[in-house]
């Protein structure tokens, strides 16, 4: 069985590692990266099924690059593990395709089910009302 490519964007190597390791218990972890940038070479040289990207990343934001890459590679999901919790965050991720909003504080217990949503092409916006 192929399992769910994912590509983690992270600019902390702590967190990025800890993402990493929690998603390969049921994902194929294809690359990660530290900066929005990288996010977008990466992103259309691997083609993922999902980009679980945090939202403040060093020369390129997360939403950013998530908007740079819709408009140039083939689809995949959008997955938000980020520490803001406003709404305008939300929102604007949203805009931008995204069906995972995971704060990460809550990543053990939500970023797999939000990937597993996301790939089932569900929202899945925690801890927050479903968009």
């Amino acid at each position: 069985m192929i399992r769910p490519r994912i590509l983690v964007a992270e600019s902390h190597p702590i967190l990025r590692e800890a993402t990493i390791a929690l998603l390969t218990s049921h994902f194929d972890v294809v690359g990660s990266v530290a900066d929005g940038v990288a996010l977008v070479a990466e992103a259309s040289r691997l083609c993922p099924d999902v980009i679980v990207s945090a939202i403040t990343l060093p020369v390129l934001s997360g939403i950013d690059a998530v908007h740079q890459l819709r408009e140039s590679i083939s689809p995949f999901r959008a997955v938000f593990l980020t520490v803001h919790a406003e709404q305008e965050f939300i929102d604007a991720c949203v805009a931008e395709g995204a069906l995972g909003y995971v704060l990460k504080s809550q990543m053990k217990a939500h970023l797999i089910p939000a990937v597993q949503a996301a790939l089932a092409g569900k929202s899945y916006i925690y801890p927050f009302a479903h968009k």
